[in-house]
């Protein structure tokens, strides 16, 4: 048995995991304005709570940069108080298992193909769509993470006049005076400006997918996050945009779909130590 953690800005999960079935979750909100020892002791305690003998590991995701050698994390998104935290030594000496620490996103990649719509395939890229944009790889059936869990982090790269992470989240319709949600509710009611909104916005994802093929050619990409629930509303502008991809067998060889497994992030961080 294995602890997965998600750590995120607003919630922080904690759960008890055996070969991929979660056995017992906890979730409550995370106090991100408090100090990092207060911090700390919240999510030791979340474990405490469900720990058994049998844990033989913990892993632990988080919105931040990540040290893979020491487990240290760097700069966690909306918790300022965690500047640099060296988490796996502080974990480990606590409850005497092994940690592993990584990225969110790479966490959640990881749990679509040990056990979600990107299981079974060798070469894969995730893309979580929400607030902000995040990317994981999995190459030949592992997880790559890079350094300092950056790679595949494709939302930074400069698009137009910002980034694609601007203008493949969230961001881009607040910046119009709307909200995702908002627009998703219109375009269930057949509004037909939401609707020109979504089809804009996927030409934008088609962007991003032809960056994507570019870099990594891979099998699959799966989105996931708030924003892949709108899949239906912005495919159709996605794969127009798609049609101008000079390699159109690449385009009709990849398989591009939307993650519905619940707890994947919580999954890959307890599947780090496999």
């Amino acid at each position: 048995m294995t602890i997965g953690i998600d750590l995120g800005g607003t919630n922080v999960r904690v759960a008890l995991v055996d070969d991929g079935k979660i056995l017992k979750v906890v979730s409550e909100p995370t106090r991100s304005k408090a100090s990092q020892e207060e911090v700390l002791e919240h999510i030791t305690g979340l474990i405490e709570s469900v720990i058994t003998p049998d844990v033989t590991a913990i892993g632990m995701g988080v919105p931040a940069v990540v040290d893979l050698e020491t487990g240290t994390v760097y700069d966690v998104v909306a918790i300022p108080s965690w500047k640099e935290v060296p988490v796996k030594d502080i974990l480990e000496k606590k409850f005497g298992v092994p940690v592993s620490v990584n990225n969110d996103c790479n966490c959640f990649g990881l749990g679509v193909a040990r056990y979600g719509e990107a299981k079974g395939y060798r070469d894969v890229v995730c893309v979580t769509l929400g607030t902000g944009v995040g990317g994981c790889l999995i190459i030949d059936g592992k997880l790559y993470s890079g350094q300092n869990t950056g790679a595949g982090e494709i939302g930074n790269i400069p698009y137009l006049d910002k980034d694609y992470e601007y203008y493949c989240s969230s961001r881009v319709f607040v910046g119009k005076g709307t909200t995702g949600k908002d627009l998703f509710i219109k375009a269930g009611e057949g509004d037909s400006e939401a609707l020109a909104q979504w089809d804009e916005f996927g030409g934008h994802i088609g962007k991003l997918v032809s960056l994507i093929i570019n870099a990594y050619d891979p099998q699959v990409i799966v989105f996931g996050g708030s924003i892949a629930g709108a899949f239906d509303f912005f495919k159709g502008g996605m794969y127009k945009e798609l049609e101008s991809f000079p390699y159109q067998r690449s385009v009709a060889r990849l398989k591009i779909m939307t993650s519905s497994i619940d707890n994947a992030a919580i999954l890959g961080a307890a599947s780090l130590c496999l």
